[in-house]
């Protein structure tokens, strides 16, 4: 069950024109990321590209099995992986997660709010000549879809379709009666940016990651699947959007949880301490389910909370990132930050 729904606990941001959201989060991004927003082909993401360029020796735990070049292995009887040089332009595509659970929200952001930021952050990180940035948009009605294209003008416009798109309200809460016809949920949005995204480059995922995870821990969500055939070919960050009470409730009383996504109703009392903590461990385990789903599909991981602030969470990521692409090939390489 889906989290309870709250409204944003910064009313005067929400009710900002979404002009005037644009502005103040444009001038957000640029001064906080200005450092990282230096040199034209830094992407969010360094790493390899696509170009061929010869093959080496492989290195065991720090080489990909996937990029083993067998025709030069068999034909020296010595393990080799493919090099290849980074790619001169960039095509990003994102996939950002606009169902109901993404408008809660009890801090300064919504989730909402913060996976525009995140998307703000992609886009400026991202750009630079001849790089594209596409996207597609999960909503109630379907999806959104926004055509890969280069410049600063297409990125506005992008963004204030987001501030500005209608927000998603829970369906009345009807035992028994589910809705007449089924949303897009994540497995549909990766599948359908798997068929578009023909060109080697970066995939970004901004969703809570909540749609369809199996009650039993060692059950694979049904997107996994689909992200790790995006990892084979492209580099995959999927941001992952959390509020503080989706891991923990507070002491203030008798409550009315809501789920979202069905619109159904529980009341609580979160006096009673034994529930709290019930609570806290099946979202902690909720949660390191969803990481462990992205560390099979090969995925990065960059988690962002409505409480934290989102910009430096990015710039540590980006940093990180940056340092572990940049270390001596004798040193052993991390797995998903």
């Amino acid at each position: 069950m889906r989290r309870a729904t709250a409204a944003p606990a910064d009313p005067g941001l929400a009710e900002l024109a979404p002009d005037q959201r644009l502005r103040r989060l444009e001038l957000t991004v640029t001064r906080r990321l200005n450092g990282l927003l230096h040199g034209q082909y830094r992407g969010l993401l360094p790493g390899p590209g696509s170009e061929p360029a010869g093959s080496r020796e492989y290195r065991p735990g720090e080489d990909e099995v996937r990029r083993m070049d067998w025709a030069v292995t068999a034909r020296t009887a010595v393990p080799h992986v493919r090099q290849v040089d980074a790619d001169r332009e960039l095509t990003t595509w994102l996939l950002v997660d606009g169902s109901a659970s993404m408008e809660f929200g009890t801090a300064e952001l919504d989730k909402r709010e913060l996976a525009v930021a995140a998307v703000a952050a992609v886009g400026f990180l991202t750009a630079g000549v001849g790089n594209r940035l596409g996207a597609q948009v999960l909503r109630a009605d379907g999806v959104r879809r926004f055509p890969a294209r280069s410049g600063r003008t297409h990125l506005l416009a992008l963004l204030r379709a987001l501030l500005a798109a209608p927000r998603v309200t829970a369906p009345p809460d009807r035992p028994g009666r589910g809705p007449t016809v089924r949303p897009p949920d994540l497995a549909d949005g990766l599948d359908a940016l798997r068929r578009i995204a023909n060109r080697r480059g970066l995939v970004v995922v901004v969703s809570d990651f909540l749609d369809g995870l199996p009650d039993e821990p060692g059950e694979a969500a049904p997107w996994e699947r689909t992200m790790r055939r995006l990892a084979v070919r492209h580099q995959v960050l999927a941001i992952e959007v959390t509020d503080p009470r989706e891991l923990e409730l507070p002491d203030v009383g008798l409550i009315t949880l809501v789920d979202p996504e069905t619109g159904r109703h529980r009341e609580v009392s979160t006096s009673d301490r034994r529930l709290r903590e019930r609570y806290a461990e099946a979202a902690a385990a909720q949660r390191e389910q969803v990481h462990q789903a992205m560390r099979r599909s090969g995925a990065t991981h960059l988690p962002l909370r409505t409480d934290g602030d989102w910009s430096a969470d990015i710039v540590r990521h980006v940093h990180a990132q940056r340092r572990l692409a940049a270390a001596p090939s004798g040193q052993p390489r991390g797995g998903a930050a």
